[in-house]
């Protein structure tokens, strides 16, 4: 029979002074949790409210860089959209209809305009007349001349035989062989001589420069005739419209062989090349936006910057249409009239003590924020500054390290505190 180990056992004494350790470690206890218990119903009992903490959420106040910035609304638009029209009084004819796509030079629409006809017609027929009169007027320039150069030549033939007459009786005076009175007629016919050929050349370059300016005249008139048929042919031609850019066209203004007044709109052609996004921006961040501002804009494909480049000066509806300009190359896959989001950059403000953004600005109209302390969330005033998307700025009220209730406020009914329940 195998025995026990019953008869090896020793009973062990406690040492002095255990048993009141456990007696004042288990009355401490037990006083701690009274302790807790007092300040919970305490704490329940100056509360107005109490609510899960599920239902909210809590974010710490701290400093860091705030951008101030702005989500806004917007779609892609052409950058280029011109509208077409009419130049004069014309019956149209469409080459193109709505959405066809069309290259720079094509043909969009023919307009017929007798009285731009006739009117060329006009000056083609008054340039050829004035053509001919600066070529009739060419030759009796030429004529006047050469009859004035005759009767200059003349005159010097004249000068040259009377100079001639007079040596010979230079010659023969001194023997006595002609009368005196002669040789004085000879020397006075000398002179006149001399007078006219100087007379006839001076006349002759007069004649000259008298139908040189003439003809000058003839030709002015000739190139502003010129001017004027080039207008008119310039305007014939406008008749044929065509396309400025490429694109496609985006609406038509007329119906095909319709009459249509001068200055009337026929279509507008939008270029797909180079798109923009037109942004809805709210009224109240007018004042701080500013032509070149950064815009972030997302896109299915990710996210592309760009620059404010217009801002409109009217307010629809409390928003103003503001245009972004995409930097570097275009993103590819964009449409027109496509819906987007995009960011508006306003301000950089660093080393600013702010918190997490949430319901609690609107909730409380950034006057009061919930602190929470101890398991209670305390109604605090607070004064806001700057605010982005993402932070709140701090400007009095909270300190860095403050638990706020940043979400959830709207069901605390503005008590002055709130339990939290975990």
């Amino acid at each position: 029979m195998i025995r026990d180990t019953s008869h090896q056992d020793t009973v062990v004494a406690p040492p002095k002074g255990q048993k009141n350790k456990r007696r004042a470690i288990i009355a401490g206890s037990v006083a701690a949790g009274a302790a807790a218990v007092v300040f919970l119903l305490s704490a329940w009992s100056s509360s107005e409210h109490s609510v899960n903490a599920n239902r909210i959420r809590v974010a710490e106040v701290g400093r860091g860089t705030l951008v101030r910035d702005a989500s806004v609304n917007g779609r892609v638009v052409a950058a280029v959209s011109p509208t077409l029209y009419s130049t004069a009084p014309s019956t149209v004819t469409l080459k193109v209809a709505a959405g066809d796509t069309v290259k720079r030079g094509q043909v969009l629409a023919v307009l017929e305009s007798p009285d731009l006809s006739d009117a060329l017609k006009v000056e083609q027929s008054s340039y050829q007349q004035l053509e001919a009169e600066v070529a009739r007027q060419r030759i009796l320039a030429r004529k006047q001349k050469l009859l004035a150069q005759r009767e200059a030549d003349t005159a010097e033939i004249d000068r040259l035989s009377a100079q001639r007459t007079l040596e010979r009786y230079e010659g023969v005076a001194n023997d006595g062989i002609i009368a005196k009175i002669d040789y004085q007629k000879a020397k006075d016919a000398l002179k006149s001589a001399q007078i006219r050929a100087k007379h006839a050349a001076d006349a002759a370059a007069l004649e000259g420069d008298d139908v040189g300016l003439a003809l000058k005249t003839k030709v002015n008139e000739l190139d502003r005739q010129r001017l004027s048929m080039a207008n008119a042919q310039r305007r014939v031609d406008e008749l044929t419209v065509r396309a400025p850019v490429d694109g496609f066209i985006g609406t038509l203004s007329v119906q095909n062989r319709s009459v249509v007044p001068a200055n009337a709109a026929l279509m507008t052609l939008v270029d797909l090349s180079r798109l923009e996004v037109e942004l809805e921006v709210p009224e109240t961040y007018v004042s701080d936006m500013g032509l070149g501002m950064t815009a972030e804009i997302a896109l299915p494909s990710g996210t592309a910057t760009g620059k404010l480049s217009a801002l409109s000066p009217e307010v629809v509806r409390n928003q103003v249409l503001a245009r972004v300009r995409f930097d570097g190359e275009q993103p590819k896959g964009l449409r027109q009239s496509q819906r987007l989001t995009a960011r508006l950059l306003i301000e950089e403000k660093p080393n600013v003590l702010m918190v997490p953004r949430g319901p609690f600005v609107e909730n409380e109209g950034g006057r009061f924020a919930y602190v929470v302390e101890g398991g209670v969330a305390v109604r605090r005033p607070i004064t806001v500054g700057a605010t982005s998307i993402s932070a709140v700025e701090i400007l009095s009220g909270l300190k860095p390290g403050d638990k706020v209730v940043i979400a959830g406020t709207d069901t605390f009914k503005n008590a002055a505190r709130v339990s939290i329940n975990q």
